[in-house]
């Protein structure tokens, strides 16, 4: 090994350690934190997390997975359709169609939730958890539809060919050969989705109003405001922690993919 090379593999080890530990350590902390009692270490944090007045129930869970779940369908479902038009027909005004819905990422989504919140009042969905799903589904499509439409670009036309000359059509091969292409695509977005819904706090804040359609982040925050200016930070961690598990595991399996998806979604297009 030369010296170049051991300096270049050295340098890649520090710079990968040292952003570890910076993305690692607030997560960390957060988690020894919620361990923490006033006589060691133990899980009493999670018992007042569960028991408070104020604190997570179960519809509160309910409402993140349906959250989320709804989510998710609707954005694997619009963004391929959306990323197999774009990446395998050709049609007037296709690029800039492309560019508009790119566009759309340069919004701040901040600034139209109002605005979204008045539309859902207009067609029976506000306070609703269908109502924030469908706001979280169009924060979404943008970037999802970039990634399968540059995940279906990258299946070879050789592989559609085929099917058409066995009498697939479109739909056929869409569902037959062309998925089963994209699948690591389909994770990252399905996953991404997922991440974005189970954490979001803004959107659900603007969007509800009745506690009992709360997600768990707004029941996290509402156990910090409702205690009369008497804050609970350990409990408030342990709350951190229990919203950080499930996104955690869900990348720990599907990571391969995920980072496969990603990066054939950045290099192609």
């Amino acid at each position: 090994m030369t010296r170049s090379s051991f300096t270049s593999r050295w340098s890649y080890y520090v710079t990968g350690t040292a952003l570890a530990i910076l993305f690692l350590s607030p997560l960390l902390w957060s988690g020894w934190a919620s361990l923490r009692t006033g006589t060691g270490f133990g899980l009493e944090n999670y018992d007042r997390l569960f028991t408070s007045d104020n604190g997570i129930r179960v519809h509160h869970i309910v409402n993140s997975i349906t959250v989320s779940a709804l989510t998710v369908a609707g954005t694997l479902l619009v963004a391929t359709l959306g990323g197999y038009a774009f990446g395998r027909f050709r049609f007037p005004g296709r690029d800039l169609l492309f560019l508009l819905t790119l566009a759309i990422l340069m919004v701040p989504y901040a600034t139209i939730l109002i605005a979204l919140y008045v539309l859902l009042g207009w067609i029976g969905l506000q306070d609703s958890l269908i109502g924030l799903s469908l706001v979280l589904i169009m924060f979404q499509l943008p970037f999802s539809i970039f990634m399968m439409r540059n995940s279906f670009e990258a299946v070879p036309r050789e592989l559609e060919e085929s099917a058409q000359v066995d009498g697939c059509n479109s739909v056929s091969t869409l569902i037959r050969i062309m998925l089963p292409a994209v699948k690591p695509g389909l994770i990252t977005v399905g996953l991404f989705a997922f991440l974005t819904s189970w954490s979001e706090f803004f959107a659900p804040l603007i969007l509800l109003n009745s506690t009992d359609r709360f997600t768990t982040t707004l029941a996290v925050v509402n156990m910090r405001t409702a205690s009369h200016g008497s804050i609970d930070y350990a409990a408030l961690e342990a709350g951190v922690v229990f919203m950080a598990v499930p996104c955690l595991l869900l990348f720990a399996f599907m990571q391969r993919s995920y980072v496969r998806g990603f990066t054939s979604g950045a290099l192609k297009g």
